[in-house]
């Protein structure tokens, strides 16, 4: 209900005829959902078949998880998201769902477009669940104005929402769980009611102590790293390899066009890059190429 028409209009994906579409999954593997090889002698094979039939030729020297441990997705998000969050590890479990931190890029956006992080001051769970009772808990949310080419990491834990006229690439931990908390008293039209919330298994989840974060600024083509992902931007202005032989990597690129081995990429798609592929090089196909580049720290 809060997605448009720009991975169509930016990105050229091949949408419904009228209908608002809110999420891409680009690289995926999960029950509901899997990522398929478009070519080469791997053609037809999931992502699941790669990760489990595949793994050391493909993937190289990765951390053993039973599903490929990323879910990428490009969110176009023509109105606001609900207020949300995802569950941390250790509370996850306990409810039966599953962890989830995610970092964001911002490929384009609106004049005015922000995101919801945190909150503007501390608060306590029993002032959270006051102030939401009220109708006044989104004035205690921290906002933050995004422009194209911002990033932010999300933790678990971080309570949300993705403002109006973004269109983000979100990286994230392969989790499929939110706890809804506010839906800005929105009714569904394809159901004619309000959508579920969540708060109970949210209170639960948030760190009411996360103030005030801020954006990624980073000093170099390193945009984040951690235990579950490593995130570059390149501006692409020569060939260079997509990373060490024996490591894969995926790439999205973002502006301009981009080549590796037989595939090219246009602004909005992807590729992996095998970690013992011989021909690793990305060549820049026109200029103001940029991309990221995705790995998982071993």
């Amino acid at each position: 209900m809060w997605g448009g028409r720009r991975l169509e209009s930016e990105f050229h994906k091949k949408l419904p005829p009228q209908k608002r579409i809110g999420e891409s999954w680009e690289i995926v593997d999960r029950f509901e959902a899997q990522s398929v090889v478009v070519s080469g002698p791997l053609r037809g094979k999931t992502l699941h078949e790669l990760w489990t039939q595949h793994r050391e030729e493909l993937f190289g020297d990765v951390p053993d998880t039973a599903r490929f441990p990323l879910l990428i997705k490009i969110l176009d998000a023509q109105e606001k998201l609900s207020l949300q969050v995802h569950p941390p590890e250790n509370v996850a479990s306990r409810l039966g769902g599953e962890p989830k931190s995610e970092f964001w890029y911002v490929a384009a956006a609106n004049p005015n477009a922000e995101l919801f992080l945190g909150f503007r001051e501390p608060i306590t769970r029993d002032e959270f669940e006051e102030r939401l009772s009220e109708g006044t808990l989104i004035d205690h949310v921290h906002r933050i104005g995004v422009k194209a080419g911002d990033a932010v990491f999300l933790p678990a834990g971080r309570v949300h929402a993705i403002g109006a006229g973004n269109l983000l690439i979100e990286i994230q931990q392969n989790s499929d769980t939110t706890y809804r908390v506010f839906d800005w008293n929105r009714t569904d039209p394809a159901t004619g009611t309000k959508r579920d919330l969540h708060v109970e298994q949210a209170v639960q989840c948030i760190d009411f102590e996360d103030v005030q974060p801020n954006l990624i600024r980073a000093k170099s083509e390193m945009l984040i790293s951690n235990s579950l992902f490593e995130i570059q931007k390149w501006n692409l202005d020569r060939a260079r390899e997509a990373a060490p032989l024996g490591q894969f990597a995926i790439v999205c690129c973002l502006t301009g066009n981009l080549s590796c081995a037989k595939g090219n990429l246009a602004p909005g798609e992807f590729f992996l890059i095998p970690a013992h592929l011989e021909d690793r090089q990305l060549k820049p196909l026109v200029p103001n190429t940029s991309l990221l580049r995705i790995t998982i720290p071993v």
